[in-house]
């Protein structure tokens, strides 16, 4: 018979507790003892109640709590001392790790003047075009440290985990005030800082820059992969999409990626979030949450940005790579809440763009060159009246400005293998587009809001290109650059640049290599010519490679644009660091 309280036992059974020997009850004490085991065994779950008494042969318990974890579902819940690593193998886990400790200067940052919060060296208003005030030199120690964990469950299937902490010495707590450096400040702060930061949130400094699983071979398909979660995306020479180690935490983006391998090509199919408006990272759950934060169109379910990336190597021309892509990049961020510096903002909300694109690498013999074509296309708006009047909706979000945009990169090069030190000489150009209105929604002076021309840049390492002081991206610019390079000993690597940077549209901004905004220009400015930078860097190996120092300077000197679009006359720009990295 069923008893009420959900046990199937005969009038006669009388329960056992495990390793208690037999308990007799009788009349209503049984009931109410035996309805306190049920509900402490159904809260548990099944396997605590097998566990915490026995049932008479033949009887069971039909209606436990089961609480499913995911598939595939290899090891059970257990209340104490639970037995994991059941399959674990010690042979199938490997380790990598690197830390890195780098101290930088960089003498006048602004040419000599002073430097806003957005890193720019003048300021635009409505109104005005202005310098700031003061003195910019930096000079910080960073240090970098990444734990990677991975594990092969089998030949074809891998999980892969990597911490890095970002940390730069002194920056926990506040500068000043109650908590700050001079009192709970770093020395005794070692994973948050003790004030949030303008999001309202605690600057932590670890974080997770990979976690991802890897299967090969997917559902039997030979060379076909499938990577899903946080992950790398590096192609080409990283002119869209780089690691940016160096960077103290570099680029990682979450989201899931296909690859088919073939003895004639390869190709990668990929998606990935950019940004959620629904959830905060680390929420438990999410569904039926109100957005948020943001205005215009992230006030919607589809106030997001995605990416998507369709990428090819063909390897059929013995000497050649050709990779011909497609990038397809959808901000449904409100126009008004990534606009600050304009059109040319970077990742600008409100827009859909394509982005078409070709590279085509050459080496054969002591010769290597590259020439890599991009071309975008698609529609922007923004929340300025100047803007989104052109729908006939001043302060909607409709996307009425078009985007023409386009750049190149390249270079060839030549190494002399048959001398010591393996010289190697190298020529680079570089362009990428601008739009002499890009400040329309900043400063009606600029005229009416009609394209936005300027190019994108996305994600990548622009560190390896144009000279090593990072003062421009691959956006409104030219520049043409020399690079030298030789290994004087085994151990021992020296390079050489010179860059004269010029910008494409001389009434479009200059953009430093983070790609914001670095100066405003003038409504009314011809001046193209940046400046002429010279930068030298050292690199010594040793412990067989597992340990590097390196050594960098670099100095600027100032063209007339500077001086022009500053209003004062430009002083040179020196920077030089150094760095200690371990790797195993």
């Amino acid at each position: 018979m069923r008893a009420p309280d959900g046990i199937c036992r005969s009038n006669d059974t009388m329960d056992k507790l495990h390793g208690m020997g037999t308990v007799k009850q009788s009349g209503h004490g049984k009931k109410v003892f035996l309805q306190f085991l049920t509900v402490v065994s159904l809260i548990a779950g099944h396997s605590t109640v097998q566990a915490a008494f026995q049932l008479p042969e033949g009887e069971k318990i039909t209606n436990p709590i089961v609480i499913g974890r995911g598939i595939p579902q290899k090891e059970a819940y257990e209340p104490f001392d639970p037995k994991i690593g059941r399959n674990f193998d010690l042979r199938n886990l490997w380790i990598r790790a690197d830390l890195r400790v780098r101290p930088e200067f960089r003498n006048n940052v602004c040419f000599g003047g002073g430097i806003g919060a957005g890193g720019n060296c003048n300021t635009l208003t409505s109104t005005a075009l202005s310098p700031i005030t003061g003195t910019a030199n930096d000079q910080f120690v960073q240090q970098m440290t990444r734990l990677g964990i991975g594990y092969d469950l089998s030949p074809d299937v891998n999980f892969y985990l990597e911490f890095i902490d970002s940390r730069t010495w002194g920056g926990n707590g506040s500068a000043v005030g109650a908590g700050g450096g001079g009192g709970n400040g770093d020395p005794i702060i070692h994973t948050c800082g003790s004030t949030p930061n303008a999001g309202g949130r605690p600057v932590c400094s670890l974080g997770i820059r990979a976690g991802y699983m890897l299967i090969r071979n997917l559902a039997g398909i030979q060379g076909l992969g499938l990577k899903a979660g946080r992950q790398y995306i590096v192609f080409g020479d990283q002119s869209l999409f780089g690691h940016f180690d160096w960077a103290n935490t570099g680029f990682s983006f979450d989201g899931v990626m296909m690859q088919y391998s073939h003895s004639i090509m390869d190709t990668h199919a990929g998606w990935f979030r950019t940004a959620e408006t629904d959830l905060l990272q680390g929420a438990p759950l999410g569904s039926g949450n109100p957005n948020i934060a943001g205005t215009g169109q992230a006030k919607n379910a589809a106030g997001d940005a995605d990416l998507f990336i369709l990428y090819n190597q063909i390897k059929a021309v013995p000497g050649f790579l050709i990779e011909p892509f497609y990038v397809y990049y959808k901000n449904n961020l409100g126009g008004g809440d990534i606009s600050a510096q304009g059109l040319g903002t970077p990742k600008h909300g409100n827009q859909t763009r394509h982005t078409l694109g070709t590279r085509v690498a050459m080496k054969k013999g002591s010769f290597d060159a590259s020439s890599e074509v991009v071309y975008q296309f698609g529609q922007m708006g923004d929340t300025a009246a100047s803007a989104s009047s052109l729908c006939g909706d001043p302060g909607g979000e409709g996307k009425c400005l078009h985007i023409n945009a386009w750049a190149t990169r390249n270079w060839i090069g030549y190494t002399a293998f048959n001398l010591p030190g393996k010289p190697r000489i190298a020529f680079n150009f570089d362009y990428a587009s601008g739009d002499g209105r890009a400040n329309c929604t900043l400063n009606g002076a600029y005229g009416d809001c009609k394209t936005a021309n300027t190019f994108e840049n996305f994600f990548p390492t622009n560190h390896i290109h144009m000279g090593y002081m990072d003062v421009m991206a691959w956006k409104n610019m030219m520049s043409f650059s020399g690079n030298f390079q030789a290994r004087l000993t085994p151990d021992d690597h020296v390079e050489l640049w010179y860059t004269n940077l010029h910008l494409a549209n001389a009434k479009d901004n200059w953009y430093r290599a983070s790609q914001g905004v670095y100066v405003f220009s003038r409504p009314d400015n011809t001046v193209t010519h940046i400046g002429d930078e010279v930068s030298f860097v050292w690199t010594h190996f040793f412990m067989n490679g597992m340990v590097a120092f390196q050594g960098g300077y670099g100095h600027l000197f100032p063209g007339p644009y500077i001086s022009h679009n500053l209003g004062r006359r430009a002083v040179g720009q020196d920077w030089a660091y150094a760095q200690l990295w371990i790797n195993f």
